[in-house]
């Protein structure tokens, strides 16, 4: 596809992070009915676990097989250590000399007083929260100090508004998080509250998964044409992995 054919970004590769520590402590936490997540960084700071970096590792592999016609041209990356750590350990497998752009807007939901909590803790700790959250739905819920999903939706905006201004034409690859590609996908393809919440209490966005949306010309809508691909883990022997980051997607 030509740079002229879009104006704008013409495609969007849209890949969570591999799985990370804090990742395996929250479910950890959630099975075990525990109040709190024992997590010794503050969630920006949060690492790859080993299983982590074997799914970027193969994420690499993805990218080293893709043809140029669909390959990534750029590459925008949250700026939280288990994002960099996956679009860093891809681009080197696959070979690539791709710089990655970091941009904060692309950073995880922030959860506020809720931060750290499990399902249970949010119910023992802040009652009135818990109560408050069931009414409004956790599209709309801003946990004090937090954000709500529309709150995500916002910020999200701006990137691609700025997306499609400075890549105009170009693939572009962004490393993040679940919550903010269900809300990609709410943005691009003019979603309702309730198509982004079936989605995510029932298709989970798994670790190191590829999701792509497509246009294919100026003012044209986007389209899905990949969502949460991830036979390149089986090929590359990485194992599969599905954590809920994002909290308070717990159906509720």
């Amino acid at each position: 596809m030509s740079a002229d054919a879009v104006d704008g970004v013409a495609q969007l590769i849209l890949v969570r992070h591999g799985e990370s520590v804090g990742n395996v402590a929250a479910t950890a936490a959630e099975r075990a009915g525990l109040d709190v997540i024992h997590l010794e960084t503050r969630d920006a700071d949060t690492p790859l676990s080993a299983r982590g970096a074997d799914q970027a590792q193969a994420l690499g592999a993805w990218l080293r097989d893709q043809a140029e016609s669909t390959a990534p041209e750029v590459v925008w990356c949250s700026p939280y250590a288990r994002a960099v750590q996956t679009a860093t350990i891809a681009l080197e497998a696959a070979g690539s000399r791709l710089a990655v752009r970091v941009d904060e807007r692309l950073r995880d939901r922030e959860l506020g007083i809720l931060d750290l909590l499990t399902t249970t803790g949010v119910e023992a700790r802040y009652p009135a929260e818990a109560a408050r959250r069931r009414h409004l739905g956790k599209f709309y819920y801003r946990p004090p100090g937090g954000e709500s999903w529309a709150d995500l939706a916002l910020r999200l905006r701006g990137v691609l508004s700025d997306l499609d201004r400075v890549e105009r034409g170009r693939r572009v690859l962004v490393v993040a998080h679940d919550a903010v590609i269900m809300t990609v996908r709410y943005v691009c393809e003019s979603l309702v509250e309730q198509q982004v919440l079936d989605l995510a209490r029932h298709t989970p966005v798994r670790n190191a998964a590829v999701t792509r949306l497509v246009r294919s010309s100026a003012g044209a809508p986007w389209t899905l044409a990949a969502f949460n691909e991830d036979d390149h883990l089986a090929r590359e022997g990485a194992p599969v992995t599905t954590h809920a980051g994002d909290r308070d997607a717990f159906p509720h």
